[in-house]
């Protein structure tokens, strides 16, 4: 899904409480450990034994704060399920601990994000960035290190060609979300819409995923009118009357949903009633609580299928919600896999892998998660290509269906 430049806009997030326990990292942070005795800091469950005496140390590098950090934490959630589950087994070989880093979504962040888990020697692997714009920035330092990088959202196709050594994408990228978009505006929507106006919120993420819709949209003879508009951008009335005025009967916003929810409240103010179409940035229930009915019927997209829908992945919403006290959001799944496949390859590689036997192993595996299968191109490409659609229903981001078998029973 995802990432690019945003403010904290403190207010506009809704944060739930975790309680962390500190360790020590060389840069003098504080990390989330795994879990603790009592079963809070998403804890779920007592230790099942010391490991042996050994101890090995995952990072994750996300929006932890941030106008969007509900994305980084419904990760970094899934990610602590698999570990405190693991923890409480009873001949565990090792027991595995937590280190975060909070890069805020913003790219000039994420270096020293990296820099604070490469200089931690304890760390095998990192899930994460979570956001494009600051794997981009972090991904040279990953691979100086051969420190594995596996994200589970960050979705620009640009980042498997930048020729990263330490990077895995752990989600079909925004060649096929565009395109997604695109195809079900062209192929679902009746009547076909002969003019789609596209907004790009200037991140790396935006950027690539409307360049790719917009291309989609051309080949498919639709008139296109772009537009550019910075996240954080304090008032969206401008945009919102140019969209209203354009005629235009879809729109696609790619960005996130701290910038999506005050648009969609200016496009409701302007009169806007065509279709509207975002990305798995915005799909969080984070949007709805900000933008209210403003976003009701809203599509949105993402390369991930709903965790509280899908019969694989019931089980671990339960696990979950009875966790968190809140049901499993997007990314969390994919974060919980991730989590267990880098317990897999360690399991088998021993404890004291060292980082660059641990990449190696993780590019060349298979893994079958409850979200989806795992493996990965040479170039550390994810090999699947299916993307879901949603729609805001009475308040609530409903599931639809995955978009290549809705477009395919098209006409």
């Amino acid at each position: 899904m995802v990432g690019a430049f945003f403010r904290d806009r403190g207010s506009a997030v809704l944060h739930r409480k975790i309680v962390k326990f500190a360790v020590p990292l060389a840069a003098g942070v504080l990390a989330l450990s795994a879990c603790s005795s009592n079963g809070k800091s998403g804890g779920g469950g007592k230790s099942g034994g010391s490991g042996g005496g050994k101890t090995v140390t995952i990072g994750l590098q996300g929006p932890l704060s941030g106008a969007n950090a509900q994305l980084g934490i419904n990760v970094k959630d899934g990610v602590q399920l698999a570990f405190n589950q693991f923890n409480a087994k009873p001949n565990k070989p090792f027991t595995v601990k937590l280190a975060t880093s909070d890069d805020e979504g913003d790219p000039s962040k994420a270096n020293a994000a990296a820099t604070q888990l490469i200089q931690n020697n304890s760390i095998k692997a990192v899930i994460g960035p979570i956001f494009s714009g600051p794997t981009k920035a972090s991904e040279p330092l990953y691979s100086s290190a051969s420190l594995l990088s596996i994200t589970p959202s960050a979705t620009n196709p640009q980042l498997t060609t930048q020729g990263f050594t330490s990077f895995l994408q752990g989600i079909a990228n925004d060649n096929l979300q565009g395109k997604a978009m695109a195809d079900y505006i062209t192929k679902k929507l009746t009547p076909k819409p002969t003019k789609v106006y596209v907004i790009d919120d200037k991140s790396e993420y935006g950027v690539g995923l409307a360049n790719v819709a917009r291309a989609d949209l051309k080949a498919d003879g639709v008139q296109v009118v772009s537009d550019s508009v910075p996240a954080g951008t304090p008032d969206y009335s401008g945009p919102a009357a140019k969209v209203a005025n354009s005629k235009a009967t879809a729109l696609i916003y790619a960005g996130y949903y701290a910038d999506a929810a005050p648009l969609a409240k200016k496009l409701h103010d302007a009169g806007y009633t065509g279709a509207v179409f975002s990305d798995d940035g915005a799909k969080d229930p984070q949007l709805v609580k900000l933008a209210g009915t403003a976003v009701n019927n809203w599509y949105l997209t993402c390369p991930c299928t709903d965790p509280t829908v899908q019969a694989s992945t019931k089980t671990f919403a339960t696990q979950y919600t009875s966790t968190f006290k809140t049901p499993p959001s997007t990314y969390s799944a994919e974060g919980y896999d991730e989590a267990n496949m880098l317990l897999q390859q360690i399991t088998k590689l021993g404890a004291g892998v060292s980082r660059q036997a641990l990449l190696a192993a993780m590019k060349t595996a298979d893994y079958k998660g409850i979200s989806k299968e795992f493996s990965f191109k040479s170039t550390g490409q994810f090999k699947g290509t299916d993307v879901w659609i949603y729609q805001v229903k009475s308040g609530k981001i409903t599931f639809l269906g995955n978009v290549n078998q809705l477009v395919g029973s098209a006409g």
